[in-house]
């Protein structure tokens, strides 16, 4: 499978496991939810490095840009992203957090040198035309509660641009230990995940009120983490630090910012409401610009 469809899996995954995440999100909010789901994935990544021996073809110099890139792009990205989701729904968080595509291509071209030419070049401006139009006016009519704003809209706004830069951060830090082919994704991915939680753990220690949970954890919701944490991170998150082995930062993160458009027509099923036109629209474009992209490859 090459970086492309990488990418583009990782962001199929990321669309399910948006709609899983709402219900348990809202009902711990953002820190405890994190938290628990830092957790689960931490268990399930660090049983698939021993089983797979994993952990041994990691080099001692890859743990600190692991570690840095984990507290950068989980701890604080994936914490600021479902305080976002939690004010804002997962339609608009979605639109903020795809600006992740944008970062990304501009620290690429900064400190990589990479970029972007010829077919690839129009294929990822239409990705990013694609995103924009299917989120942006996807929106029918805000009937269902997902659509409502819950508190102030610039600090939601700020929430998900914090969580696109901290995701683009992230995946620039830990590009040069994933170009060593010896470097195991789900190791990898399991060292990330192991220092955010770390991080989480400590804060909560502190006893500040935004780490407390809103309510009481249950089976129920435990489930819901545990298999959002499954699909989004423990594959998802694997799948990018795989893409990244062989891809360009901006190029994996332009495929993996269809997130959106993705999400469009599995929002229609939940809510039961058809998105506007210029949604279609746009994710026609976006599918357009990703046949470019991997027919250049």
């Amino acid at each position: 499978m090459g970086y492309e469809w990488c990418a583009l899996a990782s962001a199929t995954l990321w669309a399910v496991a948006a709609l899983i995440s709402v219900k348990p999100a809202r009902h711990l909010g953002a820190f405890a939810y994190s938290r628990w789901r830092m957790l689960m994935v931490t268990l399930m990544l660090a049983c698939g490095s021993l089983f797979t021996g994993g952990w041994q073809s990691l080099p001692g110099t890859a743990w600190s840009a692991l570690a840095l890139s984990g507290l950068v792009g989980i701890f604080i990205g994936d914490t600021a992203l479902f305080a976002c989701m939690n004010r804002l729904g997962p339609r608009r968080s979605g639109l903020l957090f795809s600006c992740h595509a944008l970062f990304s291509a501009l620290l690429g071209l900064w400190l990589f040198g990479e970029a972007l030419t010829g077919a690839r070049l129009w294929g990822a401006a239409l990705v990013l035309c694609g995103v924009w139009l299917a989120i942006a006016f996807g929106r029918r009519a805000q009937a269902h509660e997902w659509e409502a704003v819950q508190g102030t809209l610039l600090l939601g706004v700020g929430l998900g641009l914090l969580a696109a830069l901290c995701q683009s951060a992230g995946a620039v830090i830990a590009k040069p230990v994933m170009q060593d082919a010896a470097v195991d994704p789900v190791t990898a991915s399991g060292v990330r995940m192991a220092t955010a939680l770390a991080a989480h753990v400590l804060l909560r220690l502190t006893r500040l009120p935004l780490t407390l949970p809103l309510r009481p954890l249950n089976r129920e919701i435990l489930a819901l983490i545990s298999l959002n944490g499954f699909l989004a991170m423990t594959l998802g998150m694997t799948l990018i630090l795989a893409a990244l082995r062989l891809g360009d930062v901006g190029m994996v993160s332009i495929l993996s910012s269809t997130t959106p458009v993705i999400l469009l027509p599995l929002l229609w099923w939940h809510t039961g409401q058809r998105p506007a036109l210029p949604a279609w629209l746009g994710a026609a474009c976006a599918t357009a610009g990703t046949m470019l992209v991997l027919g250049a490859a």
